[in-house]
């Protein structure tokens, strides 16, 4: 990876998409889906802290052009894979002779993320394995290509986003990316949550094999399960089984053990053939203040009450909301999309006037983003939660939300 040339090209791909900001924010018309395959092609080569933002962005499926979106979701599923030369040098590096250790070794990849890519193996012992490998060089470019980030980032000014907030949401996004680069952290993170739910029977998550492990290699038994994103037409019992579970083990995420699974994207988590949900990266983990929880279900509450001084106030107390906050009618309007959710009995995350409503709400939203200004970690919080509820909707999940919520809002009180 030469420095110098991925910077031109982070440069190239940022003054690009800038461009077409501009075009849109002066009524001009913006060719997004040819923006959306550049930036494909040119993370997908590149990998690194720019493709993470960019499949971050692509989660926020109600905010960017539907063609942008689109392109970056493939940066989830489709990116161009590292060599397979370069990939065995970092196996080298980690076990000397990779054949001592396994008696075969998939050189194609059946996954490749912004950071590391994934290869099946087989031990001497018969066992079927995966391996994921850091891209080589990465940690001596990382800090590089972060400084490239902090610069597109700044293209959240055109949302209105004050620049402390985007520092801020940088630095969030820099130290969850710093500590990604260490897969024996990643190990211990998929021990800790095996021992914390070994009793939820509805969840996977794979055993990390600590002799196999290294900073740059992360070896877990191989665990088979059909990705959420190819679950459309599977057996409604099954994606209900896997929806209820993802819903059980978010709730307990936050409201028990205070954390959250950050990188919600679909490719992270799949199905397996008894209707288990099976969790594949556990990459970032970020903590979730008990305060933080408070505030937000405070804020919820006051959503569901279709109560907009009372949102203003809970705005507040989370640590944004400036001057005179969003006019009453964005908060009203915001708490009519939302409470559809929350009525009584089972509701439909499948049932698109739900989130077609909510997205058409965004851009508002985002124009009176100087005035809630929420603070950088709620807006990390916010995006990973979002990630969730697509998943959600994905499954075609229906659940009763107003029955999960209720002890959640008294717990808030107490």
């Amino acid at each position: 990876m030469r420095e110098r040339g991925r910077t031109r090209r982070l440069l190239g791909l940022g003054a690009r998409t800038g461009g077409a900001m501009i075009r849109t924010r002066l009524g001009g018309q913006a060719d997004w889906r040819a923006l959306g395959e550049a930036l494909f092609d040119g993370l997908s080569e590149l990998k690194g802290p720019a493709m993470k933002l960019a499949q971050i962005m692509a989660q926020w499926d109600d905010l960017l052009p539907p063609d942008l979106a689109e392109e970056l979701a493939r940066l989830q599923r489709q990116a161009e894979p590292m060599p397979w030369e370069s990939i065995r040098r970092t196996l080298v590096e980690q076990y000397g002779d990779p054949e001592a250790h396994f008696r075969e070794i998939e050189t194609r990849p059946f996954a490749s993320a912004s950071m590391g890519q994934v290869h099946r193996a087989v031990t001497h012992d018969g066992e079927t394995v995966v391996l994921k490998v850091q891209y080589p060089g990465l940690a001596e470019v990382l800090e590089s290509d972060l400084a490239q980030v902090r610069r597109l980032m700044r293209l959240g000014r055109w949302l209105k986003v004050p620049q402390a907030r985007l520092d801020a949401l940088f630095e969030e996004l820099a130290v969850s990316l710093r500590g990604e680069l260490d897969y024996r952290a990643e190990a211990q993170a998929l021990e800790r949550y095996r021992q914390r739910y070994r009793q939820m029977d509805g969840l996977v998550i794979p055993e990390p094999l600590p002799v196999l492990c290294g900073e740059r290699v992360l070896a877990m038994r191989f665990v088979p399960g059909t990705p959420l994103r190819d679950l459309e037409g599977a057996d409604d019992a099954l994606r209900q089984k896997a929806a209820v579970t993802l819903a059980d083990w978010i709730t307990e995420e936050l409201f028990t053990h205070g954390e959250l699974h950050a990188d919600p994207h679909a490719g992270n988590f799949a199905v397996d053939d008894q209707g288990r949900l099976v969790i594949y990266d556990l990459g970032a983990v970020i903590a979730v203040p008990e305060e933080r929880l408070r505030a937000m279900m405070l804020l919820l509450e006051s959503t569901l009450a279709q109560d907009p001084m009372a949102m203003d106030e809970a705005l507040l107390r989370l640590g944004g909301r400036q001057g005179q906050g969003a006019p009453l009618a964005l908060y009203r309007e915001s708490a009519e999309a939302v409470s559809a959710l929350f009525a009584p009995g089972e509701q439909d995350f499948g049932d698109v006037r739900v989130h077609r409503r909510l997205r058409d709400l965004t851009p508002r939203v985002w124009a009176a983003m100087d005035r809630l200004q929420p603070p950088a970690d709620t807006l990390l919080l916010s995006r990973t939660l979002n990630g969730h509820y697509w998943n959600l909707v994905r499954l075609d999940a229906r659940l009763d939300m107003q029955a999960r919520t209720a002890p959640l809002l008294a717990w808030a009180k107490r």
